[in-house]
């Protein structure tokens, strides 16, 4: 960092670059321990004279000398004009709104960015580090070296800027800080739109905006939650392995089109330091992960999803950042991102920070950031995570490790506006964006509009349902008897919220068991098992999220460092369980009755959720002038003439059953179905042959 006082650490521009001076003008250059310094003045090569050993020239020119006849050879060797004679690019407005809190565009303005200033090519870097005694840039282009580049201050906005003339894309730099101790940091850029390639972590220097979007198309239709919602839930580095953004592109675009999958959903896709956190920790918020390519070929990414008719949804981490030093951890040596006392800013689970959502600038960093995957890079939606850690003061805590919030209170209230405020703009500015909570608890009103008191997002995650479904499923199918409310209870609640039903990653990893693996019996009622839990989501009313590998019957946990098990196809059974999963897949999206009312209770009517002797479930599903029966069938037995009752039936007829031969099924399917009718020959029902460990569904009429 410089040390020296030869001028204002906070305002260089004040005696570097070109000043007047009573009837003439000198330049003034800083070249820490060069013995020598020339420029290049209207076409002429000339030398400046030493004035302080530590490494201050000057040169007297004439009156008329202008900021760009001259340019100055930089520590590279480049010639090019002088960073010192150029205007802020940074202006009053943008430290107004940014301080508010409501600067929506910070990332055009914060942060390198190539652009053209004054007329003149370069790059403009600006970072906001109000603790700082004093800023550097340091880069590829100056040797690293802090004292070559300092930076000036912009008053109480706490942003400290430089523009610097011929710097192109694919340059490296960071941030050298002295700290109000007089330390040193050196920092990544937060609103860098690039990074190295881990375990390096210099950001880079990159134009997120000449890519030509070819997704119009896609654009117009997008959003509409009345549609089918069927997400792919992908770790990219682990779906395929060694593929960059562009291959992924291709292979999970056809594979999502085979399979009837409408969305992918991308675990973290911003830059982290460790594969390990799946991307969860992370330290570039605006940068794509360098790990399969450029920004621009993850833009190529999403723009081929959409021309083939794929959503696009990313995990976004608003909840907590790691510690690392490079990151934004204790930035400009003081809390900044985060909260200063580790009751309130630090994560006991994960050992990471917590963002202090109170504090406006920090607000604005996280819902730019949100506003800049849904611009920059055309996403369809934002997944937060751990939505729950956010909400609540006491979470992961233990009594006294907690600061009550003002009222004397659990909730976080400063997360709570956060989100209300992240979900208003995002919707105003992206009226068709999805935005996801996975919240774990009872808050009410998640997914409620901002209007009724709600956190305004569009969808939560049933928690709830995937929890007792799973408990339910790892029964033996003896036991299933017992235990009927597990299934039965989440239609208590389905309609409280607009609910996205889930089997996640979390569910496959850490000594969970693949999807396969946690169920009961013998193989064949293992792929039985397999079939009925996902055709029972497929049913249930809410929109339906799947983990890669569980529709290819994968019997090890999910690793990250392998890729899923697609040598398991060579094998019948689990080629066949791969196509029932893309009949199923077919089928949910070809009949409206299963998610054209799924946050409306008049989609959905029980049957008979009495019959836990036999574990079986019935239901209707409507939609769309559509009606459709939905049966269940949890244990293995075969009841060769099972009535349903079902007054006024008039016509019904099977429509898919996931006990087909061609599933791995047994094969006891009703090519017709015989209606019961009373004395007087109104039907009462209908008689089926129940298949093991089964859904079926029957499409039907009825009498007026």
């Amino acid at each position: 960092m410089l040390q020296t006082r030869l001028f204002d650490l906070h305002n260089p521009h004040t005696v570097l670059g070109l000043h007047g001076q009573d009837r003439k003008k000198v330049i003034r250059l800083w070249r820490p321990e060069a013995p020598s310094c020339h420029l290049e003045l209207k076409g002429k090569i000339v030398e400046a004279q030493k004035i302080d050993e530590r490494g201050l020239f000057e040169i007297e020119v004439k009156a008329s000398t202008k900021p760009l006849d001259y340019k100055i050879y930089h520590t590279s060797g480049k010639l090019d004009y002088d960073p010192y004679v150029f205007l802020s690019t940074f202006g009053e407005m943008d430290a107004h709104l940014f301080n508010k809190g409501t600067h929506y565009k910070i990332f055009n303005v914060l942060g390198g960015r190539l652009t053209q200033h004054q007329g003149v090519q370069g790059a403009k870097f600006a970072v906001w580090a109000p603790n700082a005694k004093a800023v550097s840039l340091v880069g590829d282009f100056n040797h690293w070296d802090g004292r070559a580049h300092p930076m000036r201050s912009l008053g109480a906005s706490g942003v400290w800027e430089l523009f610097v003339p011929g710097l192109q894309e694919g340059e490296h730099y960071k941030f050298e800080i002295q700290t109000p101790e007089n330390g040193r940091v050196i920092k990544a850029d937060p609103y860098a739109y690039a990074s190295e390639m881990r375990p390096k972590t210099a950001s880079r220097l990159f134009d997120v905006d000449r890519f030509a979007w070819t997704d119009e198309k896609w654009i117009q239709k997008r959003g509409d939650l009345n549609r089918p919602l069927n997400i792919y839930e992908v770790h990219l580095g682990s779906w395929k392995k060694g593929l960059g953004y562009r291959q992924l592109a291709q292979e999970l675009a056809d594979y999502c089109k085979q399979m009837h999958f409408t969305h992918v959903e991308l675990m973290p896709v911003s830059e982290h330091p460790l594969d390990e956190s799946w991307g969860y920790q992370v330290s570039g918020y605006y940068a794509v992960t360098s790990r399969f390519g450029s920004p621009e070929d993850f833009q190529y990414f999403v723009n081929h999803l959409h021309r083939e008719g794929i959503g696009v949804i990313v995990d976004w981490v608003a909840a907590h950042f790691p510690t690392d030093d490079f990151s934004l951890s204790r930035f400009d040596g003081t809390a900044l991102y985060e909260h200063d006392d580790p009751r309130q800013g630090l994560h006991p689970h994960w050992n990471t920070h917590i963002f202090n959502y109170g504090r406006h600038e920090v607000s604005n960093f996280l819902i730019a950031n949100a506003l800049f995957w849904l611009e920059k890079m055309h996403v369809d939606g934002l997944r937060v995570d751990a939505v729950a850690s956010m909400l609540y003061l006491d979470y992961g805590r233990e009594p006294g490790e907690w600061i009550p919030n003002a009222q004397g209170g659990k909730e976080n209230l400063e997360a709570i506006e956060f989100l209300k405020h992240m979900n208003s703009i995002v919707h105003q500015s992206h009226p068709h964006a999805i935005i996801c909570a996975e919240e774990s608890t009872s808050f009410m009103g998640v997914s409620h509009p901002l209007e009724w008191k709600g956190l305004g997002f569009d969808l939560k995650w049933n928690m709830g349902w995937m929890n007792d479904t799973l408990r339910y499923f790892q029964k033996d199918t003896l036991f299933r008897t017992h235990h009927q409310n597990e299934l039965t209870f989440g239609l208590v609640y389905a309609f409280s919220e607009r609910f996205i039903l889930v089997l996640s990653h979390d569910e496959v990893v850490h000594g969970k068991a693949s999807l396969i693996s946690k169920m009961p019996g013998d193989d064949w009622q293992k792929f039985a098992n397999v079939r009925l839990f996902y055709s029972y989501m497929i049913c249930q009313p809410g929109k339906k999220l799947l983990f890669m590998g569980g529709e290819l019957g994968q019997w090890h946990e999910w690793n990250c460092k392998d890729e899923i098990a697609w040598g398991l196809l060579q094998y019948d059974r689990h080629q066949q369980l791969q196509n029932s999963f893309r009949a199923m897949n077919e089928f949910y999206q070809a009949h409206p009755a299963l998610w054209e009312r799924d946050f409306d209770g008049s989609g959905f009517e029980w049957i008979d959720f009495h019959d836990a002797q036999n574990s079986v479930l019935s239901y209707l599903r409507k939609g769309a002038g559509q009606t459709v029966v939905c049966v269940h069938h949890f244990t293995p037995n075969y009841f060769s003439n099972y009535f349903i009752r079902l007054p006024r039936l008039k016509t019904i007829r099977e429509v898919f059953n996931t006990d087909r031969e061609e599933f791995g099924g047994s094969g006891k399917i009703n090519p017709t179905v015989e209606k019961v009718l009373d004395e007087k020959g109104h039907a009462v029902g209908f008689n089926i042959q129940m298949a093991p460990l089964a859904t079926l569904v029957f499409e039907v009429t009825f009498e007026k």
